[in-house]
């Protein structure tokens, strides 16, 4: 939102300069985002200067051209090479002088320099109303009237205005700071912690309104739900024009554009008291009654963009006797605005449910400054204000008579609410240590009713009905504390704290962290649908009576029968969709939901899912274009079990119809995913061309070890460690699980990691045999081992393997 420096200044009179008044606002909880000088005419004519033309000769070497000698008052007379046919002597004009840069057009600045035109030498210009900015003529120079003072510089004759805008970052809660006044109250508010400051609210002149029994024009509410509270009030006889330079300028400073001075006006009570008005030509309002409510779904309706909208049965709805002329506390209709032909208006002010206005402007993709405050909740009590206030102007600069009386019909709007509000409480949640005159004038400036007061000073208060937000005595708290400033709570000398036992993180803060990560390792999230084909499934894996799937009882298509069993079957979905669009790399990660049948009923897990496809860095001069290999992939599973505070280890995964060659995934020699290469049976089921690695783990496993994970700080070794490989024959049964556990148990301390770093089953090897190629490292934290030390423990682990598991070298 937009607040204009100059028109703060309307409701108090700031001694800060603009930017000391942002430093404010943001310490008030308006954040400012950015500040901005803002003039009526781009470059404020900075340059521009009354001169006065003393002499005048044609140009010898130009027949269109004059010479003139121009006194400026500050020196010389200077020459000056004019074309404009009505140049003559005597006169007093506007001249741009050397430096100086003029903005005709938006955007294209052009400077002023010293030149020679046909030989004559020229040192500015002497200016026309386009070549100044300031308006379209170019049938010759401004001529200013005789009387004129000479010397003085374009913006002060012209009276140019000069502001700073200040971008107010607005949180949906703050809507007291709708409009600059509110706003300004705010500044008012802090001011006065040093002296007493008040923003004065605008003045209204009395209305002479005519009090008939019957108004020209009735108002009808029939959507009560929809409409609490609606005001209106009829002028006739105003003329429509454009509006006078103040309104103008004020509203062109927060980058909004002057219609008419009607309109206009309700832009500026808009801005001003943070109220949305509408204005109706009276001679267009059928029947001479206007009706709020719902018009029949798909009703068609051109809005003021001459865009025809279909309505919901839902919109809420401003009709006249024949049909509709407004989406209520959104957009006006085409033929029910005010026009250069208008002669009566019918103002509007209401309040409207919030929730109902933005499901309106959402369903039509609409964001209008008026909706933007109705579906965030005005102020149901300043409605008639902000009626009157634009009235008084209306009467002011268009002239008019206010006919009938002021209509107000209210339904139900939301009452004020009334809270406790203890003084020693706020000291002990703010941590200080502020006495009763400081908060209660802070409450008063905010404009909080103190009905009464006990004597362990609990007060009794009436909230305004500008701030919806607040309800409870915490919100006063944090009311208080932001007028008297965070910066303000002064820090204790000496700070106090207790060592407690550390709390398992919440589930969504892991998973949050999690995907963080990933990100920030260039990996980008997806989100796939949690149903699938069950074809893909048995075609992969064989299985055309899988008893495991859950099926869907009436399935939306064919292609989305099942929900899926696992996430690795929505990867390679969209891992073929990318790559067949041109994709080089991709690195896909997801956090979802996996179902399957079990005995009991049926299971449902959250997993996290990773697929890397493609080369390994992005394309470039520095870095080869290497394919991502099962290392990569590994590493990026271990970062993430780090994250978590776990260790994972890999084995043997046993066969899989998804993936050619993998390992399984174990935390705590507990098998909870599998890591590897996709299997070209699949990848022909998808339509996979390139290589594909795929990572799934079952992550409520996780979540449930991280609270019993314990962490142990040991000093770094001094003495170094020593990897051994063996590639061990095994009968095709045989996991790596056992492996791991006859090695520790025979290494004893010495051993510190067992890895599986290859797989093979191939035509080379007996039936029912596959090789391993494990590694072991060993070290001791005492001393270097030795070659007899080494070869002393690998002789154990084979040994014990040949005899246990009937293991053989290869």
């Amino acid at each position: 939102m937009k607040v204009s420096y100059n028109w703060l200044q309307s409701y108090l009179k700031l001694d800060q300069t603009p930017e000391q008044v942002a430093e404010i606002l943001t310490d008030t909880g308006l954040e400012v985002e950015k500040l901005e000088k803002w003039e009526s005419v781009p470059g404020g004519l900075e340059g521009v200067m009354v001169g006065h033309v003393v002499d005048l000769w044609p140009h010898p070497n130009a027949d269109k051209l004059n010479v003139t000698k121009v006194d400026l008052g500050i020196g010389e007379p200077v020459q000056i090479v004019c074309g404009a046919p009505n140049v003559a002597k005597g006169q007093k004009v506007l001249v741009a002088t050397v430096g100086t840069t003029l903005m005709p057009e938006p955007g294209k600045p052009f400077e002023i320099k010293k030149a020679k035109i046909r030989g004559e030498e020229s040192f500015g210009m002497i200016c026309a109303e386009d070549e100044l900015g300031i308006g379209t003529s170019h049938a010759g120079i401004m001529v200013l009237p005789g009387d004129t003072k000479m010397g003085i510089t374009a913006a002060d004759y012209l009276g140019l205005e000069t502001d700073y805008v200040f971008e107010i970052g607005l949180t949906p809660n703050r809507t007291d700071g709708f409009g600059h006044y509110g706003v300004a109250r705010d500044i008012a508010a802090r001011l006065s912690l040093k002296k007493q400051v008040g923003a004065e609210k605008p003045e209204l002149k009395k209305l002479d309104i005519y009090q008939s029994e019957k108004p020209k024009i009735s108002v009808e509410i029939r959507d009560k739900q929809g409409c609490g509270r609606y005001a209106g009030l009829l002028i006739e006889n105003i003329k429509v024009q454009p509006s006078p330079e103040w309104l103008q300028n004020r509203l062109r400073a927060i980058g909004q554009t002057p219609i008419n001075n009607v309109v206009d006006i309700t832009n500026f009570v808009l801005h001003e008291m943070g109220q949305p008005l509408h204005a109706f030509d009276a001679a267009r309002i059928k029947g001479n009654k206007i009706v709020i409510d719902t018009l029949p779904k798909g009703t068609k309706f051109t809005t003021l963009d001459e865009v025809e909208r279909v309505l919901d049965e839902k919109d809420l709805m401003i009709c006249n006797g024949e049909g509709g002329m407004c989406i209520a506390g959104v957009f006006g209709g085409i033929r029910s605005g005010v026009s250069d032909h208008t002669t009566s208006v019918f103002l509007e002010s209401a309040w409207f449910n919030p929730v109902r206005i933005r499901k309106t402007a959402k369903r039509h993709g609409l964001n209008t400054d008026a909706s933007f405050r109705f579906e965030r909740g005005v102020d149901p009590n300043g409605t008639v204000f902000a009626l009157k206030r634009a009235a008084n102007l209306i009467l002011e600069i268009a002239g008019g008579e206010v006919v009938g009386p002021l209509i107000d019909e209210i339904t139900e709007i939301p009452q004020q609410v009334a809270l406790d509000f203890s003084l020693e409480r706020f000291n002990s949640l703010a941590g200080t240590n502020l006495d009763e005159q400081v908060v209660t004038g802070i409450l008063k400036s905010l404009d909080f009713e103190i009905e009464s007061t006990t004597a362990d000073k609990v007060f009794k208060l009436k909230v305004p009905t500008y701030r919806a937000d607040v309800h409870r005595e915490v919100d006063v708290v944090e009311e208080v504390l932001r007028i008297y400033g965070y910066n303000n709570v002064e820090m204790p000398d000496q700070m106090r704290i207790s060592v407690s036992v550390g709390k398992k993180p919440a589930r969504h803060e892991v998973i949050q962290a999690l995907g963080q990560a990933l990100v920030g390792r260039g990996f980008s999230e997806m989100m796939s649908n949690g149903l699938t084909r069950s074809d893909y499934i048995k075609e992969v894996t064989g299985n055309q009576d899988d008893k495991s799937l859950v099926y869907m009882l009436n399935p939306l298509s064919e292609e989305l029968d099942v929900l899926r069993p696992d996430l690795t079957i929505s990867m390679l979905e969209s891992v073929a969709y990318n790559l067949n669009r041109q994709a080089d790399r991709l690195m896909l990660f997801e956090i979802g939901k996996s179902y399957e049948k079990v005995e009991d009923g049926y299971r449902e897990t959250t997993k996290l899912a990773i697929a890397l496809a493609g080369t390994r860095f992005r394309e470039s001069w520095s870095s080869p274009a290497d394919a991502s290999d099962s290392s990569d992939l590994r590493g990026h599973i271990n970062a993430v079990f780090q994250i978590m505070g776990l260790e994972a280890s890999f084995g043997d995964s046993g066969k899989n119809p998804f993936y050619g060659s993998a390992v399984s995934v174990h935390l705590r020699r507990k098998n909870i995913g599998i890591l590897g290469s996709i299997s070209k049976k699949a990848m022909k089921r998808y339509g996979i061309k390139r290589d594909v690695l795929v990572a799934e783990f079952d992550l409520d496993s996780c979540l449930k070890a991280i609270g019993h994970a314990s962490k142990t700080l040991t000093s770094l070794t001094k003495f170094p460690s020593v990897r051994r490989d063996l590639s061990l024959l095994l009968n095709e049964n045989v996991g790596f699980e056992e492996i791991e556990k006859i090695a520790y148990a025979k290494a004893g301390k010495f051993i510190k990691e067992i890895g599986l770093f290859d797989v093979y089953e191939g035509k080379s090897l007996p039936t029912g045999k596959k090789s391993y190629a494990v590694s072991f490292v060993l070290q001791d934290e005492n001393k270097t081992l030795n070659d007899k030390q080494i070869d002393k423990t690998m002789k154990s682990i084979q040994s014990e393997l040949e005899t246990v598991l009937g293991a053989s070298l290869r």
